[in-house]
């Protein structure tokens, strides 16, 4: 725990000056009672418990000084709340590559499986898209907290020709930034967007989860298109679907292997601060969708907890106040 205002703890030196002054006070008391020996007598008969009971009321006022004096200094702590994280784009690759059967019953299946568990776990808080890549990009569900229209969306994608992770990247920004507009540009460009660019993984509001096996066949540069998010502040989690060897495809009279290319997938993370997880199988397909789960729904943040000791001093001077009043008839 750390303090806006350490100096203010310097207030905390009331507490041992209070407790110095009741001391004194019952001391004083005391002293007075000695004198009468009647009200020895009646002190002697009221027992032990009654005696310790006169100091409760005393501790929890002190106690409750001590509170407001770590108030005053605006204590702050690291606590778990949930993610600030509102938008998580689902960006699916449904390439006719995604129907290799390398991961079981094939790629695109293990992939809408595991996308409908992740969809169904997240808080009611966070709003969840879902965009399909192959030749072009299309939403196929707006951000929604309604989980069914999510899962239904899932339930419709279907294998299509050719494949563009860059048309996946762009959509999924302009899903996110519906009112900014998304400028495509290439590196070879000078005119860049008007929009100061920002730290990369700096925008904790939105980010994109994308599955695919990261064979790009046609249309925009995925680095391109991963810059773009990054100037953005918008990460991007990659999810490799498939194996390194692949397998060959047939469709239609022709032929050709299907391989996961890691290292682009690896490359759009990197660029984005995001973090790329392989899955060569529909159980750690599961796995990471679960560990993305954790990773969206709790994390660590520096607050102020000044109310919860102000709640807490409060508490302690109200029910000392009521314990002296119930017990001895008086508020101290």
């Amino acid at each position: 725990m750390i303090f806006l205002w350490p100096h203010a703890l310097w207030l905390s030196l009331v507490v041992p000056a209070f407790i110095g002054f009741y001391v004194v006070v019952v001391r004083r008391n005391k002293e007075r009672a000695l004198r009468y020996a009647g009200v020895v007598a009646v002190n002697e008969t009221a027992g032990t418990s009654h005696r310790l009971r006169r100091h409760v009321p005393p501790i929890l006022f002190t106690l409750g000084l001590v509170a407001i004096a770590f108030a005053i200094a605006r204590p702050q702590a690291v606590v778990m709340l949930p993610s600030r994280h509102q938008t998580v784009i689902l960006a699916v690759d449904v390439s006719l590559s995604m129907g290799a059967t390398d991961v079981t019953p094939n790629r695109l299946e293990a992939a809408k499986a595991a996308a409908k568990a992740f969809a169904a776990e997240q808080p009611q808080g966070v709003r969840i898209g879902v965009v399909s890549f192959a030749g072009s990009a299309t939403v196929v569900q707006p951000p929604t907290a309604k989980r069914e229209e999510v899962i239904a969306a899932i339930d419709r994608l279907r294998l299509q020709r050719d494949t563009a992770i860059g048309n996946g990247i762009i959509a999924s920004l302009a899903t996110i930034f519906p009112d900014a507009g998304v400028v495509v540009y290439d590196a070879h460009e000078k005119d860049r967007p008007a929009s100061k660019p920002v730290p990369p993984g700096s925008d904790t509001s939105a980010a994109i989860i994308m599955l695919t096996d990261g064979q790009t066949t046609t249309d925009h540069d995925p680095l391109e298109a991963a810059r773009m998010a990054a100037d953005r502040g918008i990460r991007i989690f990659t999810v490799g679907v498939g194996t390194t060897n692949g397998e060959v495809l047939r469709f239609e009279g022709w032929s050709m292997r299907v391989r996961l290319n890691e290292e682009t997938l690896k490359k759009i993370a990197e660029m984005t601060a995001g973090e790329y997880f392989y899955a060569g199988t529909a159980p750690g397909l599961k796995k990471i969708y679960q560990s993305l789960n954790a990773r969206f729904v709790l994390e660590k943040e520096l607050i102020e907890i000044t109310a919860l000791f102000l709640v807490a001093a409060i508490v302690t001077a109200l029910f000392s106040t009521l314990l002296s009043l119930l017990w001895f008839k008086r508020i101290l």
